[in-house]
């Protein structure tokens, strides 16, 4: 008995460090989930694979294909074509906070969080009916799914594309 105990017990350390050894990065986890095809298809346009590619760590507010087809019509192709890169890259800076933020450590309350986009901030709401989180438009996204580890950060999956503006006012 004590011998397929210890078996068992080898075999889930196995599996664990093979998991571990499996794990990837934020890019290559949205890349592999039809989910986020329009959020990588923005990444790729506005070069930035690489960069949530690397050591991070980063924090994704990341958009579902649902939230990039609520735009309004047009939005989306607009912002894919070369000449808008700029304000692609603003859009997705501002999704990404240079931290690691699983949500056990979004304090509860409203509190303003810096994305990378420097300029701009987030309002991000934490309390017992979930996370939300108003962007520059005074709009609120919902985190409809937390804390998809990757090596590099974790992801929030959110149903809104967060957009820059005025700063929001946190209560």
């Amino acid at each position: 008995m004590k011998t397929a105990f210890k078996t068992a017990v080898a075999a889930v350390a196995l599996s664990l460090t093979t998991a571990a050894a499996q794990a990837n990065n934020i890019v290559e986890i949205a890349a592999g989930d039809k989910r986020f095809s329009t959020l990588v298809a923005a990444v790729k346009a506005a070069d930035l694979a690489e960069t949530l590619s690397g050591p991070g760590p980063f924090t994704v507010y990341a958009p579902t294909n649902d939230a990039f087809a609520a735009l309004p019509e047009g939005t989306v192709a607009t912002l894919l074509q070369p000449e808008n890169k700029d304000q692609l890259t603003n859009v997705l800076l501002y999704h990404v906070d240079d931290r690691n933020l699983p949500s056990d450590m979004i304090p509860a309350g409203s509190n303003y969080f810096k994305p990378i986009l420097a300029s701009e901030r987030l309002c991000i709401t934490a309390g017992a009916d979930g996370v939300k989180i108003a962007d520059g438009t005074g709009q609120m996204a919902n985190v409809i799914i937390a804390d998809i580890k990757a090596d590099n950060g974790v992801i929030h999956v959110v149903d809104k594309v967060l957009l820059p503006g005025k700063r929001p006012a946190c209560s």
